[in-house]
């Protein structure tokens, strides 16, 4: 029987999480999702990687997405806000989701388990006892280059079956995988890219949509590639990837979300560039290049 699900789709956002001090810069926050509510987004990702999650304890989760929520609400937007999961025992998680139930979100965006690099057969068990252990949409987070483990298609389009399994944000790093799943995948679920150099090419081969830490900057810009596409007009949304193709490789130019946070700082969204270790800000080499891909957008607009 084929699953019933809920269709996602569009320009999502992974966003960061504001440090000042050492702290969850409460004010920073706000004024963020204030920012990108105003933006042709269709959904936040909060905690997760670029949310430099797993430096992050369950007192600052709670916070980051209550703020989320009344920011969203004082400004008369209303969005889907999933959390961002991750870990390598099975029983652990089912706990996260457990102890998550009652707060106020969307769904989860759950990695695969790292480290232990399960078989595919473990990696289908793993991610039907989550899905039993909750009501809510799962997306599953497919970054094999971080978790060690690369969750193949034949067991993705099996967990596609369950109705709360509504989608992938696909990192597998393998052309051939990807343009394969979305040759196969059933209706309604829904492949969202999170190779933000792949943006364009993941939406002609078929792609709903995109995780795209890059559109923290020139978010607009992202979102009309899309609706370009769906137009029909693809020689416009190429002209307009062509602009845009260099931003992303600036971005990951060193360890996200340094340089998304340094360019986010530079333009007063954000208080402070602060990182939490391992993780730290970027080169003064880098710092320079972000600021002056600044002041030439300035000159440009």
């Amino acid at each position: 029987m084929e699953a019933t699900h809920s269709t996602l789709g569009g320009l999502w956002l992974p966003l960061i999480t504001p440090f000042r001090d050492g702290e969850l810069d409460e004010r920073s926050l706000s004024r963020l999702v204030k920012h990108y509510a105003a933006e042709t987004i269709d959904g936040f990702i909060l905690g997760a990687t670029t949310g430099e999650g797993m430096a992050l304890d369950e007192a600052e989760c709670e916070r980051l997405i209550a703020i989320t929520n009344e920011t969203l609400a004082a400004a008369g937007k209303s969005m889907p806000v999933y959390f961002g999961l991750s870990g390598s025992d099975t029983r652990k998680t089912v706990k996260a989701l457990e102890r998550t139930s009652t707060w106020d979100i969307s769904g989860y965006l759950i990695a695969c388990p790292y480290y232990t690099r399960p078989s595919q057969r473990g990696l289908f068990a793993h991610f039907s006892a989550l899905a039993d252990a909750t009501a809510r949409p799962i997306l599953i987070y497919n970054i094999p280059y971080r978790t060690g483990a690369n969750l193949g298609n034949e067991t993705m389009l099996r967990l596609a079956e369950r109705a709360n399994i509504v989608g992938v944000k696909d990192c597998s790093a393998d052309a051939t995988q990807s343009f394969d799943l979305l040759r196969h995948k059933p209706r309604g679920f829904a492949v969202l890219t999170g190779e933000d150099p792949l943006f364009y090419t993941a939406l002609t081969q078929g792609a709903e949509g995109g995780i795209t830490a890059s559109a923290h900057v020139h978010t607009a810009a992202f979102a009309a590639i899309r609706n370009r596409l769906i137009a029909g007009d693809q020689p416009g949304a190429l002209t307009d990837w062509q602009r845009l193709a260099d931003l992303p490789r600036l971005l990951f130019a060193e360890p996200s979300p340094g340089p998304i946070k340094h360019w986010l700082w530079r333009e007063g969204l954000i208080d402070s560039p602060e990182m939490r270790l391992p993780m730290v800000p970027v080169s003064d080499e880098l710092a320079a290049r972000i600021d002056q891909a600044i002041k030439s957008q300035g000159r440009e607009g």
